[in-house]
């Protein structure tokens, strides 16, 4: 027996690192393996699947060129659009295929980050648990079990591949790996503009772990030296502070394209900090104890002002404590900082869609806590002599609890019902989960539980046009057709440029025989969207009648 056990802990003495890499591949395997089960959702899936038909038609020269010159749904990703083009190419609409993609890109990214900070900081057991929290934590279910959000699996992807460039250039500073950081962050933008905050990152690692300067040697006699080593890591920067601009300034009108930015008449600029700051604690909270997660979260008409002093005061003083420890624990500064920082792109002051926070803007953000927490663990333990037994313990428990946590939370996900259902659960006046419960539940065939929730997501928010088609829909096809118009030009009066509300209203009025209010709706159906076949193939009709007519 004692034989036994001297060979296996021979065998992992000298396996160790590619059985923690098996490890962390079986883990998030087992944990994400249900989402192969899972259905489409109809937020946002719609839009970038199985109702687009460009991303439908597979990997073609003109929907690669679409894919570089489009804005659809807000965004300028090439990298996003290619990647549901070959999945739509390789497995047609079968979302388990396309969820199995995700995964894949989860798992990468998780081996990824191990082999990253291993390289960077030298700390086998320190960088394998950072790994694991980012695979495994409840937060990260939204970014993996949701195929929209494939962006951000693959913008993480260039991220990390970033940074082990920049390591290798760092180590032997040559034009050809300097390229290669450059060709990666680009990538990186081309998949979701969230990344633009790396080359921020990238200054926080000059300091630690590659120890590129030393804050000791500023008051000191080498300081002038150490001057023109940073002097010399900020204008390697400037190249990719110069993209991450570009991309910023693509990413706002793409924004504007759609409507989707929040005008400040709507969202006064105060109630964006207040509501950032209580996000930013928010995140941490939901890190600490993730219970509640949605898939999405009001904005709040009012925060209690306790919230918003508590949040700044707890900010305020977690960021003295950083910069005071930034000489004797730069981790915890370099975590912190990271955390802060590379929330700011997502945090809600500049405002895009209708949510105060979201589970998948945590994606990269949350791995400055994680650094925080596997090196701060350590470092606050190394004078008690059972600190190895403690920590392995603590990992030990820790990892199949969130293994636990993030199954449950990811059977949520299982279609639009189930997603809905909880969120409306877990929130409080979320017109948009009711909108699309109700949507969900009207395609199934429940017309009438589904107008209850249509009605309820007006209740909450009079002014959402969604409820409004969508009533107008279920309306219609019961037969009360002047009820539907009603429904239908009330949500133009609040959207009036509303692509799905044009389409609805020339369809109504060409089978009520008024084609030529039919064909003011199809034309702007078309003026909107050239690439709508429903509202051409229409028109073609009208044309065609009114030719019979002379």
């Amino acid at each position: 027996m004692i034989k036994i056990f001297n060979s296996c802990k021979q065998f992992f003495i000298k396996h160790k690192i590619l059985l923690l890499y098996i490890v962390l591949m079986t883990a998030t395997f087992a944990v994400f393996c249900q989402t192969l089960s899972h259905d489409f959702v109809n937020f946002d899936d719609n839009l970038y699947v199985y109702e687009n038909r460009h991303i439908q038609n597979g990997l073609k020269v003109d929907n690669i060129i679409w894919a570089f010159t489009s804005t659809h749904a807000g965004n300028w990703h090439p990298l996003t659009w290619i990647s549901h083009m070959i999945d739509c190419q390789l497995y047609g609409l079968n979302p388990g295929w396309h969820h199995l993609t995700n995964l894949l890109l989860h798992m990468a990214n998780t081996l990824l980050l191990f082999f990253v900070f291993k390289e960077m900081t030298g700390n086998l057991w320190q960088s394998w648990f950072v790994a694991a929290l980012f695979a495994l934590h409840p937060l990260h279910v939204e970014s993996v079990a949701w195929v929209a959000e494939r962006k951000d699996l693959i913008c993480t992807f260039f991220w990390i591949l970033t940074m082990w460039s920049y390591v290798r250039y760092v180590e032997h500073p040559r034009t050809n790996r300097y390229l290669l950081v450059l060709v990666f962050f680009i990538m990186g933008l081309m998949s979701k503009p969230m990344i633009v905050t790396l080359p921020f990152v990238l200054l926080l690692l000059d300091f630690y772990p590659l120890s590129r300067v030393q804050f000791q040697h500023f008051a000191g006699r080498g300081h002038s030296h150490q001057r023109s080593i940073v002097r010399r890591m900020v204008l390697e920067k400037l190249p990719l502070f110069f993209l991450a601009t570009i991309s910023s300034v693509i990413t706002v009108y793409a924004q504007e394209q759609v409507g989707a930015l929040k005008s400040f008449d709507r969202l006064p600029f105060i109630m964006r900090i207040a509501n950032a700051l209580v996000s930013y604690v928010k995140y941490i909270g939901k890190m600490i104890y993730p219970s509640k997660l949605a898939v999405l979260y009001p904005y709040p008409k009012l925060l209690p002002w306790w919230q918003v002093t508590v949040a700044c005061v707890l900010l305020v003083s977690m960021t003295f404590l950083a910069i005071r420890m930034i000489k004797r624990r730069p981790y915890f500064a370099v975590g912190w900082f990271w955390y802060v920082g590379t929330l700011v792109p997502v945090v809600g002051l500049v405002q895009v869609g209708g949510q105060s926070m979201a589970d998948r803007y945590t994606y990269i953000p949350i791995i400055g806590l994680f650094i925080i927490i596997a090196w701060g663990g350590s470092d606050l333990l190394r004078r008690w002599r059972h600190n190895k037994n403690f920590l392995a313990i603590f990992a030990t428990l820790l990892i199949p609890t969130l293994m636990i946590v993030t199954w449950k939370q990811l059977g949520h996900w299982k279609n639009s019902i189930t997603l809905f259902e909880h969120a409306i659960e877990v929130t409080s006046n979320n017109s948009t989960a009711h909108n699309s419960l109700g949507y969900a539940l009207s395609r199934k065939g429940h017309t009438n539980e589904a107008t209850k929730h249509f009605l309820k997501a007006l209740e909450i928010r009079p002014d959402y046009e969604k409820p409004h088609l969508n009533l107008g829909y279920v309306l219609y096809e019961k037969g009360h057709t002047n009820e539907a118009i009603k429904h239908f030009l009330k949500a133009l009066e609040i959207k009036p440029h509303y692509e799905k509300t044009h389409l609805n209203l020339g369809i109504v009025f060409y089978h009520n025989g008024d084609t030529n209010r039919a064909m003011e709706h199809f034309q702007e159906v078309i003026e909107i969207n050239p690439d709508n076949t429903a509202a051409r193939n229409y028109l073609k009709k009208i044309l065609i009648l009114q030719k019979q007519n002379r």
